[in-house]
């Protein structure tokens, strides 16, 4: 497993001023109002697989673009989006702003999905993946802010749509795979069009997380006092009109209506076990799984989880769409 960089220990470091509090909860609140695309680096070709770049609209319009990686003679159909900052290919975290972004938190890995990508089509799979609005190659919307789901949402019903009338898609067995933001843009999507979801086999989620939890933990890191998170939350909300109390995952997630498979980092510096677990508990379906990533407080420890222990996860997908000719 990965060993982050040691998180670095601020019990000791002088506290911040109020101008540097004030500057870092600005610069958090503009990372709210204007996503950072980082660039994608890494190509299905890379690991030997055929792909077709793909675009198609969100539920809005908003372009969309991403792969289509083909499974010879596969009927199986996994959709899989991305975490905040991050694109369909990964992030490249040892790069700057990235690296000063994220390394305070022990996570300066390099996270490329295309792996995944690789597991997934070798065991049978036909892969989507695309990015979001606002990051990757797709396209601007919104205003370029950060909805933490809301907006995202019509990504995940416009990928639906998309292999839903697609002519070499449209009969196959339906997963999804929604890590970090797409997972709790996903969430959103079922409270707004559960029917969307009719027939979609299952989920699985890797790490979706709170935005005021995350964000209280990225001010904690930073030496911030705890209750200046209610002061971000104004400079939140002056920027988007979108404040933490509309950013609710946790609540979302009543309104999941497909056998769901969470995983998460139980001791991820960036968030707390009981965020996830409340996810789980409040979804509603009995079908549904959670399983933690021990030894480790890197969060980007459990975006690598399905390339380094991926059993969990195929066993998943596998019980809910077995090949042509299972059950």
């Amino acid at each position: 497993m990965h060993r982050p960089d040691p998180t670095p220990d601020t019990r000791n470091a002088p506290a911040p001023t109020e101008e540097q509090i004030d500057a870092i909860l600005q610069r958090m609140a503009d990372r709210y109002a204007q996503q950072l695309r980082s660039p994608i680096l890494h190509s299905p070709s890379e690991q030997g697989l055929s792909y077709e770049d793909v675009t198609f609209p969100s539920l809005d319009g908003v372009p969309l673009e991403g792969w289509f990686i083909p499974a010879a003679g596969s009927d199986r159909l996994i959709i899989a989006n991305h975490p905040l900052g991050f694109n369909r290919a990964g992030l490249p975290t040892y790069l700057e702003p990235w690296r000063s972004i994220w390394g305070p938190s022990g996570n300066t890995a390099e996270v490329n999905f295309v792996v995944d990508y690789e597991i997934l089509h070798d065991a049978g799979y036909n892969v989507l993946a695309y990015d979001l609005r606002n990051a990757g190659l797709s396209g601007a919307a919104n205003g370029g802010i950060a909805s933490s789901g809301i907006f995202e949402a019509r990504d995940v019903l416009g990928s639906l749509r998309y292999v839903r009338e697609r002519k070499d898609t449209r009969d196959m067995a339906v997963a999804l795979f929604s890590r970090c933001l797409g997972c709790s843009s996903t969430f959103h999507a079922m409270v707004q069009d559960p029917r969307a979801f009719e027939g979609v086999r299952c989920l699985l989620g890797s790490q979706p997380v709170t935005p005021k939890t995350i964000s209280e933990r990225m001010l904690a890191l930073a030496g911030v006092p705890a209750g200046r998170i209610d002061d971000l939350d104004t400079y939140i909300v002056r920027r988007t009109g979108i404040g933490f109390a509309a950013r609710e995952p946790r609540v979302w997630a009543k309104s999941v209506c497909v056998p769901t498979f969470l995983y998460q980092v139980h001791d991820d510096v960036l968030t707390t076990p009981s965020d996830v677990q409340t996810m789980f508990d409040n979804i509603p379906v009995a079908d549904k799984k959670l399983h933690w990533i021990r030894e480790t407080t890197a969060r980007w420890d459990g975006y690598l989880e399905l390339q380094r222990r991926p059993k969990p996860m195929l066993d998943w997908f596998e019980s809910h769409m077995p090949p042509r000719g299972g059950r």
